[in-house]
């Protein structure tokens, strides 16, 4: 990771210096937004076909089955070869890795055998692997910085300080001895509580040790105060590295392959004919579902990841209906979450409304005592603003959305109203019951509606100039007689009718009572 970094930070300074990329590294606002952002874009790339897959809770399951290959790593690491317990070392990304594709093989094995459907085999399996791995943490790993916080929720807000340190100039490494002026030499007593004797006693045996002896890096040396000159640092946060990582691969994989993963996801069958081997770049997919996962353990969790993966692509489908503009419109919207949502855990919604206000004015409306603080957690509040945009997106889709769905159906229904008032018009207006099945007064009672719905039908229909009254009577003009008998020419195709006058519905004179409860 280091040489990467040392890379990126090279070119950075291109654009900016050594102090002002130190400033926004060092501002948690900015790594978290950024970290927040990166992982809201491999999420919602990777999300897009697992929804379209319908496989959007595999990344709840591999979300899950990663701890145990964290868990698998960590301890082979720290038990076996004695290395750091680093979180971010590319050992636990293996490790995290293959237990999701563990969870895969382990699903499609349990749904091919036949037995259990695929829905019931993914609930079998990643309880199993999660199982495994909560025990082992209790178990080996109870004194290792695996918590429930780590497990559940993460803390991205203090990203910014698990930083690697770069240094450029006035690179001097410092190793303190115990003859170095700068060395803290303090006597230990060795004996004093195997005997329960205090430190004055005669008895006590003394050995002379070193409190602050080893080797300084140039940070860690500036820090003690073991250097005249400060070197030019830059601290890079860890999790921008992984993220970074992760998401690059991400867009790699969907711009390389995304015939194949359109193809494998829409028809497998084609794609397994045309020689695009579906299961190989399904292994592959779950894979990169695995490595953002564990990407984003430390920031997020490995239960707020899931909505990273879910959400935004949702939102995104319900905007339109192409693959393309998807993959486009999926990281937009989980990254404006994540901008968003770190202004939402400081109390501002969207960056303008500040939410204790709405909780005062609560308060005093309500009679309620409620905390007006607002302080809560960052990625919490990140997967809270995804889903409001998904809300917006619900809402206001042009094409989906809750409110266009209730135009439609409106729309829809005084279509059908108009329709089954033109008919019984068209049917009686040159018959001997015309004066009582047309007239204005009744005309209501032939639907079983009240007479203010009428009323609003005919106002509507002698706008549109379908119907005029005359002698109080309903009665169709030229231009609604032609409507109507295009809309019989329409139906009569649409059902595959033979066109004869006498077999249309509207000729043989159907009820409108019966169209109407038909409807």
């Amino acid at each position: 990771m280091m040489p990467l970094e040392r890379a990126l930070i090279d070119f950075l300074l291109h654009f900016a210096a050594r102090e002002e990329l130190n400033a926004f590294l060092r501002s948690p606002q900015n790594t978290a937004t950024l970290i927040g952002c990166l992982i809201a874009i491999s999420g919602a790339l990777l999300g897009t076909f697992l929804l379209l897959r319908g496989m959007a809770l595999t990344s709840d399951a591999i979300s899950h089955t990663v701890l145990l290959g964290i868990v698998v790593a960590f301890l082979l690491m720290t038990k076996v070869f004695n290395l750091a317990g680093d979180t971010s070392s590319p050992w636990l990304i293996l490790g995290a890795s293959l237990a999701g594709v563990g969870t895969v093989l382990l699903t499609e094995m349990l749904y091919r055998s036949g037995l259990v459907k695929q829905d019931a085999a993914l609930g079998l399996a990643f309880p199993f692997f999660f199982a495994i791995a909560v025990i082992l943490v209790s178990r080996y790993a109870d004194d290792a910085h695996l918590d429930e916080d780590a497990v559940l929720v993460g803390e991205i807000g203090l990203a910014w300080a698990n930083a690697n340190s770069h240094c450029f100039d006035h690179c001097e490494s410092v190793t303190v001895s115990p003859d170095h002026p700068a060395a803290k030499n303090t006597r230990q007593c060795l004996n004093c509580r195997e005997l329960g004797i205090s430190p004055r006693d005669e008895r006590a045996v003394f050995t002379e040790t070193c409190s602050n002896c080893g080797q300084y890096s140039p940070a860690k040396a500036w820090s003690a105060g073991l250097l005249e000159r400060e070197p030019l640092l830059v601290f890079f946060p860890k999790s921008i590295t992984v993220t970074l990582i992760m998401t690059l691969l991400s867009l790699a994989f969907v711009l390389l392959f995304y015939k194949e993963l359109k193809l494998a996801t829409f028809d497998s069958a084609l794609a397994s004919a045309l020689g695009f081997r579906p299961a190989v770049m399904n292994y592959a997919l779950m894979t990169l579902v695995s490595l953002v996962a564990v990407g984003a353990f430390d920031a997020v969790g490995s239960i707020l990841v899931i909505a990273f993966f879910i959400i935004p692509p949702a939102a995104a489908y319900l905007l339109t209906d192409r693959l393309s503009l998807m993959l486009i419109l999926s990281p937009i919207i989980g990254a404006a979450g994540a901008y968003f949502g770190y202004d939402l855990a400081r109390g501002l919604l969207l960056g303008l409304l500040p939410l204790s206000e709405g909780i005062r004015l609560v308060n005093r409306l309500l009679g309620l005592s409620l905390t007006e603080e607002w302080n809560t957690s960052i990625s919490a509040s990140m997967a809270l603003m995804i889903f409001f945009m998904f809300l917006l997106a619900w809402v206001f889709s042009p094409r989906y959305g809750l409110i266009s769905t209730m135009i439609r159906r409106a729309n829809r229904r005084r279509l059908f109203e108009d329709q089954v008032v033109l008919a019984h018009i068209h049917n009686h207006q040159h018959t001997a019951r015309h004066k009582t099945e047309l007239r204005e007064e009744s005309l209501h009672r032939h639907f079983r509606w009240t007479r203010r719905k009428m009323g609003r039908v005919l106002m509507r229909l002698r706008a549109t100039g379908y119907v005029k009254l005359v002698a109080r009577c309903a009665e169709l003009t030229e231009r609604g007689d032609r409507h109507v008998h295009a809309f019989r020419r329409s139906m009569l195709e649409a059902y595959n009718i033979p066109d004869i006058e006498q077999g249309s519905p509207l000729a043989a004179g159907t009820s409108s009572e019966s169209m109407t409860e038909t409807a």
